[in-house]
């Protein structure tokens, strides 16, 4: 049987409420991203062009800071990678993420909140991060339930 993680970033909480009921419907540990300095409601004002996210999200080479980098990935045959949907792709800080480990032949599978837009590039945005990942784009689960994600988790 495969080990599973779950590893998600969620600046507003959206998506960490999304990942606890992915986690559970795959029996899958968690682990949760966080940044060495976390995302102010100012910081995440797509609208001004100077605010912190819209900063990193327009120099794709900006990788904020993790505060743990202890995930134990090495343990896990299959990551379930959740995120924000920032300007169709995913925040940098899944780039810091999966820089900091070795995901040579681990599955990584996507999933996604999102106020509007789709997975965009994010998989050939976060490829050249993990060399020797195959990703798969999961899928956005923007209010879905609990019998909704375990029926996608289900069909994984």
């Amino acid at each position: 049987m495969e080990k599973k993680l779950v590893a998600y970033f969620s600046a507003s909480g959206t998506t960490k409420k999304t990942a606890e009921m992915v986690a559970e419907a795959a029996g899958a540990d968690l682990y949760e991203i966080t940044p060495a300095v976390a995302y102010t409601k100012t910081d995440l004002n797509w609208m001004d062009k100077k605010s912190r996210s819209s900063v990193e999200m327009n120099d794709k080479k900006i990788r904020p800071e993790m505060t743990d980098t202890d995930a134990g990935i090495e343990n896990y045959d299959e990551i379930l990678l959740g995120f924000p949907i920032w300007w169709y792709v995913a925040p940098t800080i899944i780039n810091t993420f999966l820089e900091k480990y070795d995901f040579s032949g681990k599955k990584i599978i996507l999933f996604a909140t999102s106020g509007g837009s789709g997975f965009g590039n994010t998989i050939s945005e976060l490829q050249p991060s993990a060399p020797g990942a195959e990703f798969v784009e999961g899928r956005l689960l923007n209010r879905a339930n609990k019998q909704e994600i375990e029926k996608w988790v289900k069909s994984l």
